[in-house]
């Protein structure tokens, strides 16, 4: 008698024997035949094969198809020798009209039915738990001896004829020191689900309960563990379901029908990229993946605006990265909110600088071209000017259609949180991101300063609640973007504004932001922005992560999104605009000043060009 342990370690076609009589009163497949693929199994009538084939090509993440039979072929050659397709699964699920009408051992009593159905076999995640138990990730579900844990999200797949259904996703609790690991040893492994769709909170996929698995069993979680989903082949069973064919045969989940290639065989060993790892918000937890490539690119973007113009020690402000997550924030959000206005020119109307809107502008055309929302959100004051700005800019080609704009009085009747949320309800935010770009930022004494220490409260209505609010409501993450440390969001270096910059220990801003993106000028932290969404949106691991590897790719959109990039002629036209409108220069130092051997006036055409050929490269 073969104890279940052993069966890790045997051959296919032995296991495949064993499995057919079951005498072990085995429950589930996950870890035998170790080194070996495992596969899904769908029996359908020929007359769905292909529209089942277009749906499994159309949401390859969790369908990626291994095999398909031809009509009444019980057998599977390219992945196993004397294998039988009636037999060789641990339990099968029975389908009548879309309802599960029981669990058979076999098929034996339906094989004339059978000689018009086709067998569908599609890759499983038990095959790369071999990858990741060598990178020293433990299985939990495998010492505990119990089925995966498997939920039903409410992420839709692409619906191709009578096939459509929500997502399944497997759950793995992985620590968070093996994050990189696992996601790298597992994104090769293509025929297996690849890389994970998601990382973190399970709600943000709609799953309510993880202790509730809709298939297999909850699995217990260890201090330091992080939920880990991949794209699950059940989600197959989930779309037979919904087709109601009169009927149709599933495996039963955590019941895989085992084959004879090996692993390795599979595995995309030639990938020149390799995908990272990084935590983009705490509340809810959620980390994101993009490539080395696509990573190094916006560090050197991060690195490029660093330079200080204006000897000002902004180089002591800055943090590693923070550009980066707030990009990788950006990307995932459907609604961002950006606000901008820091008043220098106090004799004159308006008293706006041109240090802000055209980084405001920029990203909001990048994030246009990205479908989703945005809005803008300035003092009372201003409004008629960011009206006539809006309007040129679509003139202009800049923005595709007009920016919602808005104004925030912090009375009694409009509270931040009803502002940033329906009906004031927690659970339904508007907005999945705060931007501020050159917005003067209160400081702790309840003023707004200028760097020159002048009190600019009278001219700026109070959209520091807005991001003082958003930081308790799960869900908005927010990022500030400044060259000086009194700007909105700049609380989170406070301290060094205070000890390094000038009049620091009175204008440093409060208020601190999730992400604190500084710049030598504000406007080049907007183009930084608009350039790494570019780079990420075109990084085809960060695609696939994003749409949770289901429908197809969007990067034939590319040329779309480069159109929406920052260019020198773009700034150029917004200045004349800002110019008209009476909007003037913010700079302050002398243009005999030269920067990199370069005249001051020029470095913000060259540092575009300079971003740019580093996106574009």
């Amino acid at each position: 008698m073969f104890l279940k342990e052993g069966l890790k370690s045997i051959l296919p076609l032995i296991v495949r024997s064993i499995l057919q009589f079951n005498k072990l009163n085995i429950s589930n497949t996950s870890g035998m035949a170790k080194g070996y693929k495992h596969t899904n199994v769908v029996i359908l009538h020929k007359s769905l094969a292909d529209d089942f084939e277009k749906f499994c090509h159309a949401n390859d993440g969790p369908l990626p198809l291994l095999y398909r039979s031809k009509p009444g072929e019980w057998k599977c050659p390219s992945l196993s020798n004397n294998s039988h397709s009636r037999t060789d699964c641990l339990r099968y699920r029975i389908y009548e009209y879309g309802a599960c009408t029981g669990t058979l051992t076999n098929l034996k009593d339906y094989s004339d039915q059978l000689k018009d159905m086709v067998t569908f076999y599609l890759g499983c995640s038990f095959s790369f738990e071999e990858a990741v138990h060598n990178i020293g990730a433990p299985l939990r579900n495998i010492k505990e001896k119990c089925n995966i844990s498997m939920y039903k999200t409410a992420i839709p797949c692409c619906k191709v004829a009578s096939f459509c259904c929500n997502l399944v996703v497997t759950m793995r609790q992985i620590p968070e020191d093996k994050l990189d690991a696992v996601v790298e040893a597992t994104y090769p492994l293509k025929d297996s689900h690849g890389a994970p769709v998601h990382i973190g909170n399970p709600g943000l996929l709609g799953i309510q309960n993880l202790s509730n698995p809709d298939y297999g069993d909850p699995v217990q979680s260890h201090p330091g563990d992080i939920p880990v989903f991949w794209a699950c082949a059940v989600t197959g069973v989930e779309a037979v379901s919904n087709c109601k064919s009169p009927l149709a045969f599933t495996h039963s989940p955590d019941c895989t029908f085992i084959t004879d290639l090996k692993n390795e065989d599979a595995a995309v060993h030639n990938s020149k990229e390799i995908p990272t790892v990084h935590c983009i918000s705490q509340n809810p937890l959620h980390y994101s993946i993009a490539s080395a490539t696509a990573i190094q690119k916006i560090r050197n973007l991060e690195s490029l605006i660093g330079i200080d113009p204006g000897n000002r020690g902004i180089k002591h402000l800055c943090c590693q990265d923070e550009l980066l997550k707030a990009c990788l924030s950006l990307s995932h959000a459907r609604s961002v909110l950006i606000t901008t206005g820091l008043p220098t020119h106090f004799n004159h109307q308006p008293p706006e600088e041109n240090d802000g809107p055209l980084g405001a502008i920029a990203m909001a055309a990048m994030l246009q071209s990205l479908e989703k929302d945005v809005v803008i959100v300035t003092d009372q004051r201003a409004m008629s000017l960011y009206k006539k700005i809006i309007e040129d800019t679509i003139q202009q080609g800049v923005l595709n259609t007009p920016v919602p704009l808005l104004s925030y009085q912090g009375n009694a009747t409009e509270s931040a949180l009803m502002f940033l949320c329906e009906n004031g309800n927690l659970e339904r935010p508007r907005f999945d991101h705060l931007i501020a770009i050159e917005r003067a930022g209160m400081a702790a004494d309840g003023n707004y300063y200028n760097a020159r220490k002048v009190n600019l409260k009278h001219l700026v209505d109070p959209i520091d609640e807005l991001f003082l609010t958003a930081r308790t409501i799960p869900g908005i993450t927010t990022t500030g973007i400044g060259d000086g440390g009194n700007e909105l969001g700049m609380g989170k270096v406070k301290e060094a504004v205070r000890k390094y910059i000038k009049n620091g220990d009175v204008i440093a801003c409060d208020v601190e932001a999730d992400f604190a993106i500084v710049a030598g000028v504000s406007n080049w932290g907007g183009y930084a922005v608009a350039c790494a969404l570019y780079i990420l949106n075109t990084c085809e691991i960060h695609d696939r992560y994003l749409r949770k590897a289901i429908g197809f790719s969007r990067l034939s959109e590319k040329a779309n999104w480069a159109s929406a990039l920052p260019s020198i002629t773009k700034e150029e036209n917004l200045l004349k605009t800002l110019i008209q409108y009476g909007v003037r220069s913010g700079v302050t130092a002398s243009l005999e000043m030269e920067v990199d051997g370069l005249p001051f006036y020029n470095i913000h055409s060259v540092m575009i060009e300079k971003l740019l050929a580093q996106t574009l490269q």
